[in-house]
Formats: structure tokens, C-alpha cells, sequence
């Protein structure tokens, strides 16, 4: 029997970041006092989300991982707390850019980094300016509480990420997200839709799933701005919610599974031994073609 309690988070973000880094820890000290082994932050939560829009200045939020004064912080709050802690930031990397995470074990050390593989761009949410397609590929971690895949925001809504981190042996996957109002259709509230797809993932790999949205309105520079919706949630292994936040209350949310159970129901299903890798090479070409076919 392996119980792990998973945490998600949800907070509005000013544009100080030791506010939002203080901000960040009290939410992580109440999930440990709730139990939580695993906690997870939005993303980008050093401050506000600034891909609302396209400005050169905004570059300069980027720090190196070495060194990075925020993943420091958390690393000594793990070690304290006896926590996994994944740590969205803004990586600088010579001259590349990426949207990372750092995953950060109960014993304080970095484990390692992931860069958001798919990098969205629309009207308020144009990322492709500040950030380059991540070249980690998907990762999977050895945590003390578990092997974790971690996916990014845009991320979660393709089953290729979270099938390649299930087949590599995690046994849940976390989402840090920035998500909310659409600048093009203000009737739009994708919340539902964007829930579904990850409770998807999590049945589809038998798998718990945690999802950590911001909550808030957040301006622009140019007159326009962004309404995030929070509804941050964890899924269980067939998909079902767990628990779940609101649109606008800072929240903690915790959740147990037992890991050997979760495990058992995963090879009793069979989904991973009855897959036809023989057939599933349209799902490496950007038509759908074969390459026998062309």
C-alpha cells in the first residue's frame, strides 16, 4: 500500500514577486498541513501572466535555472516540509527562452526541468513570442512520493503528452495552467471543455490527474485583459472529479489515492497491453499519412 496525497493550488497574482513567492508558500505550508506529499503551483506564478502581450521588456522576466532565486526558495521549503514541489518559471537560456518547470524533490533537490513542448498563440495568450518549443521531450520523475510526469498549460490538451508520460511509468500527471477569458469572443468560457480533456487523460491512462489554474483579472498594457477562471481540480484514475475549486477563491485542494491500488486497476483494464503500436503511425505525421502511404 502507497497512499500519496496530491494538492492543487489556485491564487490571483500581482505583479511583485515576492509576493506572489510568499503568497505561494502559505498555500504550500496549508496543503502540508492537510497532508499533502505532492503540491503543485500554476503556471508562471512569479507574477502576472504577461503573454497578454507582445513586449520586448517582458523578456527580461527570464533567469537561468542555476541560481534561479525562486527555485531556491522552494527547494528549502520541500526539504522543510518533507513536499514535492514542480516550480513553474521563465528559463533563460543563453539566448533561448522557455516556459519550464523545475521538479523539486521532498529532499530539496532538483530533480530536473521540463519545457513546454507545445507553445500556443492567439489574441491574449501569445506565447510564441517569449517562448522557443521546449527540447526536453516528456519527462518522468522518480519522486519520493511517486514518478510524477509534469505537462504545461497548452500541453494538456494533447493525449500524445500524457499517453508518452503514462507509457514511461508515471503514475500521475500534473498541469500548472494559465487559462481564462478568450480576447476574440468574450461569450466563450472554454472552462468545461479544458476540464474534460485532462479528466480524459486520466481515464484514458488510468492515472490520477492534477490541474492548477490562476483565478483574477489581469490588464494588459494595450487596453485589453485577461478574466482567469480558475475551477483548478484533481481527477481521479477513471476520470472522475475528485475535488474542485471555484472561479474565484484562493483554494488548496487535496486528494489520497493509494498508488498499489491505482496500479492494479491500470494492468486489470489492460489498455496498455492491448495497444497496436503497428498502427498508430498516422500519429507521427502532421497529415495523417503514412509514410508507406506518400
Amino acid at each position: 500500500m502507497m497512499k500519496v496525497t496530491v494538492a492543487a493550488t489556485q491564487m490571483a497574482c500581482t505583479d511583485v514577486v515576492e509576493e506572489n513567492v510568499a503568497r505561494a508558500e502559505a498555500m504550500i505550508r496549508k496543503a502540508a498541513d492537510n497532508g499533502a506529499n505532492v503540491v503543485l503551483l500554476q503556471e508562471l506564478f512569479e507574477g502576472l501572466y504577461f503573454c497578454q502581450d507582445e513586449l520586448p521588456e517582458h523578456c527580461a522576466r527570464a533567469k537561468p535555472a542555476d541560481g534561479h532565486p525562486t527555485i531556491a526558495h522552494f527547494q528549502k521549503l520541500a526539504a522543510e516540509l518533507n513536499m514535492v514541489i514542480p516550480v513553474s518559471f521563465y528559463e533563460l537560456a543563453n539566448n533561448a527562452r522557455f516556459n519550464s518547470v523545475a521538479v523539486i524533490d521532498a529532499d530539496g533537490a532538483v530533480l530536473g526541468i521540463y519545457r513546454k513542448s507545445h507553445i500556443p498563440h492567439g489574441s491574449g495568450y501569445q506565447e510564441k513570442y517569449y517562448f522557443s518549443p521546449g527540447d526536453t521531450g516528456f519527462k518522468v520523475w522518480d519522486t519520493k512520493f511517486g514518478k510524477i510526469g509534469v505537462g504545461i498549460c497548452w500541453d494538456q490538451w494533447f493525449p500524445e503528452a500524457a499517453r508518452a508520460m503514462a507509457l514511461m511509468g508515471a503514475e500521475m500527471i500534473l498541469y500548472p495552467t494559465a487559462i481564462g477569458s478568450e480576447l476574440q469572443d468574450a461569450g466563450w468560457d472554454s472552462s468545461g471543455h479544458w476540464r474534460r480533456v485532462m479528466q480524459g487523460h486520466a481515464g484514458a491512462n488510468i492515472l490520477p490527474v492534477v490541474a492548477s489554474n490562476r483565478i483574477g483579472r489581469e490588464d494588459g498594457r494595450k487596453g485589453t485583459h485577461l478574466d482567469f477562471y480558475g475551477t483548478s481540480f484533481i481527477a481521479g484514475p477513471t476520470g472522475e472529479i475528485v475535488c474542485d475549486a471555484d472561479r474565484e477563491t484562493e483554494t488548496v485542494l487535496t486528494a489520497t489515492f493509494d498508488l498499489d491500488e491505482v496500479r492494479n486497476l491500470r494492468h486489470g483494464w489492460g489498455i496498455y497491453r492491448d495497444r497496436r503500436t503497428d498502427l498508430y503511425g498516422p500519429l507521427l505525421t502532421m497529415d495523417g499519412a503514412t509514410a508507406n502511404a506518400r
